[in-house]
């Protein structure tokens, strides 16, 4: 009786294991494919050109999260503006879900939208920022936008949350810029974002990221920017091309142990009698 007793519990914890073992696989198969949704999502939402203007030089690259199931919501975009001006944006969305990567969508189209009936990064911010918070979604963004004009170098930058950008130039001098930044989009309306402007010189780079670059557990994110700033340094001084530096930004996204997605966004410019 009780080898009896014993044989049929071995049977029913066998029969429990087995119903476990197949529930577990069918919810890892639909993570798994909401994962792969939304990095699809995702990447269809990148910029499949980058605008071309003499002169200019743009590279880009991007690394999806590589920690479990995580898939955020970064991206970055470049375009021509109606006056000929380059606009060109960056940014994190709060997440790391299929909604998160599509209010990535959302935001990048409201930037686009927008630059169409303002340029000025400070306002395009602000009407961005108003027109997210109007959604009432529960996620909120962190960005750059710039406007670049090639003629003349001349870039005029505002930021919304994000970390700020590195630069560089051909004589040997790099670093982080100083500038005053406003809230992420969406928190609240009525927001205001302080403009400032640039100059991006003969054979000089701007480097645009995501935290997942420079952010992680196995480096903070000022010695994830001290890494980025020798690049770029190193770059601008060696004349390497805008591909090989940001090649190089994202490689070193690697050190950094990201959980997070990374972007990179690399801008340079020859000088008139390098396009002669």
């Amino acid at each position: 009786m009780s080898r009896k007793r014993t044989t049929d519990e071995g049977d029913e914890l066998l029969a429990r294991l087995g119903s476990l073992t197949a529930q577990a696989r069918r919810r890892a198969e639909l993570q798994r494919s909401q994962v792969e949704l939304a990095i699809a999502l995702q990447r269809g939402m990148l910029p499949r050109d980058l605008p071309v203007a003499p002169g200019l030089h743009l590279a880009v690259r991007y690394a999806p999260a590589n920690f479990g199931l995580n898939v955020g919501g970064d991206w970055y975009d470049a375009f021509t503006m109606p006056d000929g001006r380059i606009g060109l944006s960056i940014g994190d969305v709060q997440g790391h879900n299929i909604e998160a990567a599509a209010f990535m969508g959302q935001v990048r189209a409201g930037l686009r939208a927008l630059a169409s009936v303002t340029g000025e990064p400070g306002e395009l911010l602000s009407r961005t920022n108003d027109l997210l918070f109007s959604l009432g979604s529960d996620l909120f963004a962190t960005c750059t936008f710039m406007r670049l004009d090639p003629a003349t170098g001349l870039l005029e930058s505002a930021r919304a949350g994000h970390i700020p950008f590195v630069w560089a130039t051909a004589d040997g001098k790099s670093g982080v810029v100083d500038d005053e930044g406003g809230p992420p989009l969406g928190i609240d309306h009525g927001m205001e974002y302080p403009v400032t402007r640039h100059r991006l010189t003969t054979g000089g780079v701007f480097v645009l990221l995501t935290d997942g670059v420079v952010e992680g557990p196995s480096l903070n994110i000022e010695d994830g920017l001290d890494q980025v700033v020798r690049l770029a340094g190193i770059a601008a001084v060696a004349g390497l091309e805008a591909h090989a530096l940001a090649s190089a930004v994202i490689k070193g996204a690697e050190s950094v142990g990201h959980e997070d997605d990374a972007a990179v966004l690399v801008v340079g410019l020859d000088g008139p009698s390098a396009r002669s």
